[in-house]
Formats: C-alpha cells, structure tokens, sequence
C-alpha cells in the first residue's frame, strides 16, 4: 500500500538548521511567522516576492543551497499575493536534521533576515 499524497494546503513549517520555526508553507506560497506572504515555490526552488531565488525547500523543511550555486536571475513573474491564511500558534517539535556537508548552506541559518530585505540584483531607482 502506498502513501497517500498529503493536502496541497496542508502546512509545512520551514525551520533553520538549529530547530527554530522560521515559515509556514501552505501550498506553494511561504509566510512568516506573522502570516505575511514572503516567497513562493516553483517546484522546490524558493524564490522572494522580489523576485529573488534563494535555495531549494528540502524533504527535512529546511531551505538549503549550494554554498558556491550561480545566482539566477530575478523573476519578474511574480505571482499575486495570497490571502492571508490563518496560520496556527505554534510548530510541532522539528525533525532530526542530518549534518549539512561544507558545500551546502542553510539560508535561514546564514542569513535570518532574508525575507525582510530588497534584492541587491534589483536595479537602482533614479
């Protein structure tokens, strides 16, 4: 007997590699811990509202990248902001994390603070 697949809007929260609850996934949009809309999926690669790709979401709910991956460039189709859902007050326990190699980076890990910051490879305004 195989697995049933899970609900599309079923959540799944995103932690950083030291089990802090960090995002909330519901179906392919990203919110914070406040419900704000901050990054969408295209498959497993995670891209901001800005339009920034920043890792892959893996199976453990992390958002991981190469250390040394080429940048792609900024997306300019972006999708239209989700309602906001109602998120529940707290995450289950997270899972056991297996140990990232020197080549992989956890992003929430490295840098906290990346949904809440414009894209250094959006031009300049004039």
């Amino acid at each position: 007997m195989g697995r049933k697949p899970e609900p599309k809007n079923k959540p799944r929260f995103i932690y950083n590699s030291y089990g802090d609850w960090m995002a909330t996934c519901i179906g392919d949009n990203i919110f914070d811990l406040r419900g704000e809309w901050v990054a969408f999926l295209e498959g497993d690669d995670v891209w901001t509202v800005g339009g920034e790709w920043i890792g892959r979401l893996s199976k453990d709910g992390r958002i991981l990248r190469k250390r040394y991956a080429p940048r792609k460039p900024l997306r300019e189709d972006i999708p239209p902001r989700p309602p906001k859902p109602d998120l529940p007050p707290r995450a289950p326990l997270p899972p056991m994390f297996s140990e990232l190699g020197y080549d992989t980076v956890d992003v929430l890990d490295e840098d906290p603070d990346i949904f809440g910051r414009v894209s250094d490879l959006k031009p300049d305004m004039d």
